[in-house]
């Protein structure tokens, strides 16, 4: 039976890919430095799914390819609410800290660089977000990710509660 090449194209989800951050290192041996290359990626679906990946390699294609698979092994589902998230939430990892809010339609991503590249692969188009104590980039990234681990819809409160959707919003 020959191998159906468009069936196999459809099968498989398109991933938005970001290279954060790219880090050349060098060790000094007998001979010389030695070059290597680090590569924080974030690998999204833009519908609420995403991972990060940090790859090493000699060369910087490789780090990079390392970086995705790593991101794709890693891969998380987010509660969103529609474009945006569904409350505000502060993440924190290492000296990270990240605050995020829910932003009305239009806003746009208000984010920095770390953090506008996770919400971009996890596919919110309303946000606004501050870095509040570390600029480093892996932490920056884990505290993002953390914090929108943290994420829960007014259903999800509603079902761990066991109360309705109404009693949780006060309404």
């Amino acid at each position: 039976m020959a191998y159906n090449r468009d069936r196999a194209e459809k099968t498989a989800p398109e991933f938005i890919e970001k290279v954060v951050y790219l880090n050349r290192v060098s060790k000094t041996v007998k001979g010389g430095r030695v070059m290597k290359f680090s590569a924080l990626v974030v690998v999204g679906d833009g519908k609420g799914t995403v991972g990060y990946g940090l790859g090493k390699a000699a060369e910087v294609s490789e780090a990079i390819l390392k970086g995705i698979a790593d991101a794709k092994k890693n891969m998380v589902k987010i509660s969103l609410l529609g474009d945006t998230i569904p409350h505000e939430v502060v993440g924190k990892f290492g000296a990270g800290e990240v605050l995020m809010k829910p932003a009305p339609e239009g806003t746009g991503v208000i984010a920095g660089g770390a953090v506008r590249a996770v919400m971009e692969a996890v596919g919110v188009t309303n946000i606004r977000s501050k870095s509040l104590r570390s600029n480093n980039p892996q932490n920056v990234v884990k505290a993002t990710m953390q914090g929108l681990m943290s994420l829960r819809t007014p259903e999800e409160v509603a079902q761990i509660r066991s109360k309705t959707v109404e009693e949780i919003n006060g309404k």
